[in-house]
């Protein structure tokens, strides 16, 4: 009597861990720097909750023509080592010069660098691992990536706040040495990709392992509603930096900043690989609905927090909505077509969200400073929570979205 064989799930190829320590590296360099951004700007430099709007909006929506040239050349076999190489060089090496800032739009100039060598390397990063990755596993892959993002993330703060306050240093100083972890993502980051050439497209298998998810079909271009409404979460999201912001509102001290800033990405870290293993079962779109309705309800319960410990256990409570919403959108991109064409989708994907980012941030800044943080989180919440009723009657008028 034969028994059933069950396949193991495929396990995450090498270049896609590989990619995963680069970006740990990055990110600490990247977050031994954003969380001092507010208070640098506003302490420091004379700036406001518009400029720290601007500095999100403005600096994403620049990296946006980045993103959509580096995604049409990343359909181009050898053009997409050189790409995620300068862009990460690009980030290296504008990253510490905002030490030197002297005007809030300096800092915000040297974001936008920043960016822009995130928007150079997203696209053809990201088509690189839906490559090595099989289709199946492509949530835990982007999940596993996401989680040492955020494990880099992690760790930046801290290393922030011991040179703050055990050796001393001032924050201009902090934020140059954020130069060393940022030269080394360049360094592995080379040696990952010398040898990665662009794999030939698998052939289909004979007997697919479960049926052609019913969202796929909402994906054949990026006009669909689901898309839009991808693009519709990044223009209603509260920029991190107002976030932040709000936190020392509450009364959080600035010192303590780095270190809540890195509990953040603890939560962002244990929740990435999770939230992809559930968007492979249950379906990108339906996770990415359940991260826009917690996103609404920690909006809600930041607004009303009257206390620096509401506030902080509010804002760790966050870092869930990246497990359920960043893992889940790159595997819904990687479904809107073949290898091909892979790098261009991520492109406008990353193009797209990023230019959304810039009015939003205006207009969540402008409302942040004309109202105060009780106005802005309040409407940044009920614009995702009305993403939610939308994203359930068009899977129910149009059996598109799950």
């Amino acid at each position: 009597m034969s028994e059933a064989v069950v396949a193991a799930p495929p396990r995450l190829p090498p270049v896609v861990k590989s990619l995963g320590a680069v970006s740990l590296l990055n990110d600490l360099a990247s977050e031994m720097v954003y969380p001092l951004l507010p208070a640098f700007v506003t302490s420091g430099l004379g700036g406001g909750a518009v400029t720290l709007g601007v500095l999100d909006g403005l600096s994403d929506a620049a990296a946006a023509g980045a993103r959509l040239y580096s995604g049409w050349l990343a359909d181009r076999p050898t053009w997409r080592r050189p790409l995620v190489v300068l862009g990460y060089a690009v980030a290296a090496i504008a990253r510490p010069l905002t030490a030197v800032a002297s005007a809030g739009w300096h800092v915000v100039a040297f974001r936008t660098a920043d960016r822009v060598g995130k928007g150079m390397r997203s696209p053809p990063r990201d088509a690189v691992i839906a490559d090595a990755a099989a289709p199946e596993i492509h949530g835990r892959a982007f999940g596993f990536h996401r989680a040492m993002d955020h494990a880099g993330a992690t760790v930046g703060p801290l290393v922030a706040t011991a040179l703050l306050t055990l050796a001393g240093l001032s924050p201009a100083a902090v934020i140059a040495w954020a130069a060393v972890p940022g030269v080394a993502a360049v360094i592995v980051v080379w040696f990952t990709l010398k040898k990665e050439t662009r794999p030939e497209p698998a052939p289909p298998p004979a007997a697919p392992r479960r049926p052609e998810p019913s969202y796929s079909i909402a994906l054949d271009r990026p006009r669909s509603p689901l898309f839009a409404l991808i693009v519709l979460f990044a223009f209603s999201r509260l920029p991190e930096t107002l976030l932040i912001l709000r936190l020392q509102d509450l009364g959080v001290a600035v010192a303590l900043v780095p270190v809540t800033w890195a509990a953040l990405h603890v939560v962002r870290t244990a929740a990435s690989y999770p939230g992809g293993w559930v968007s492979d079962r249950a379906g990108p779109a339906r996770t990415m609905q359940l991260g826009w309705l917690l996103y609404a309800g920690v909006c809600v319960a930041l607004a009303h927090s009257s206390t620096p410990a509401m506030g902080v256990v509010w804002f760790l409570v966050f870092g869930l909505v990246a497990g359920a919403t960043e893992s889940s959108e790159r595997a819904l991109v990687a479904l809107l077509g073949g290898a091909e064409r892979r790098g261009r989708l991520f492109g406008v994907y990353h193009a797209a969200v990023g230019l959304a980012a810039l009015p939003g941030g205006l207009l969540l800044g402008a409302l942040y400073a004309a109202f105060g943080g009780t106005v802005a989180l309040l409407m940044s919440g009920a614009l995702a929570a009305a993403m939610v009723v939308a994203a359930l009657v068009l899977s129910r008028a149009r059996k598109e979205l799950p």
